[in-house]
């Protein structure tokens, strides 16, 4: 095995052992994140994406909820409507999430840290935590950005019931160019119809 592949095989063993942490308060959040690794690899590879864009793609999609470790469990698990206050912890996670990566000694970690930093921003730029907008967003974030509101939508959470896949691609739809890539969201949609992604879709259940 190559030096590369032994550095990326332990950052993924790392996410593994860090998602496992956060799973012991929202067993939620390690499904979706594995959830989230596969159909952003799928779109990664429609894309022709190198095979080091896809190693930070998947680094980025396995972490990107990380720093929701610091997120206290009365905001994280809370089954209504977040107010103001709690909100604002909440929007913390991406910016923690990118800090604890980027300090991490990994040839990809800066690049890693970007995607999780970026993985809430909208394409229109009212997104956070920067405000970045459509192609200032970096490629690899506007992917989990899309794969990640997809599954947040297909899965039972607390405050929400799981949609079903029909309805889930109408909302995306209508968020495509302002939420999301619009580009990003034609090539999802022929990604997720493919066998291979079937246990992936959405059912409503």
């Amino acid at each position: 095995m190559t030096r590369e592949a032994n550095d990326h095989s332990g950052v993924l063993k790392l996410s593994a052992v860090l998602a496992d942490a956060l799973r012991q308060r929202d067993a939620y959040t390690r499904l979706h994140s594995d959830r989230v690794m596969a159909l952003a690899n799928g779109i990664g590879v429609a894309l022709g994406l190198s095979r080091n864009e896809l190693h930070v793609l998947e680094l980025g999609a396995s972490l990107h909820d990380i720093g929701k470790i610091v997120v206290p469990d009365v905001v994280l698990m809370k089954p209504g409507k977040l107010d103001d206050a709690e909100m604002s912890v909440m929007q913390s996670h991406p910016s923690v999430g990118g800090d604890l990566m980027a300090a991490y000694e990994h040839p990809r970690s800066e690049l890693v840290s970007k995607v999780i930093r970026h993985h809430h921003e909208w394409f229109d730029g009212s997104g956070y935590p920067d405000k970045l907008a459509g192609d200032g967003i970096p490629l690899l974030a506007r992917i989990v950005t899309l794969v990640d509101n997809y599954d947040a939508m297909a899965v039972r959470r607390v405050y929400q019931g799981a949609r079903p896949h029909t309805e889930i691609m109408q909302i995306m739809d209508l968020e495509s160019g302002t939420k999301l890539d619009p580009d990003l969201f034609a090539c999802f949609t022929r990604v997720i119809e493919k066998p291979e992604y079937a246990e992936f879709k959405a059912t409503g259940n």
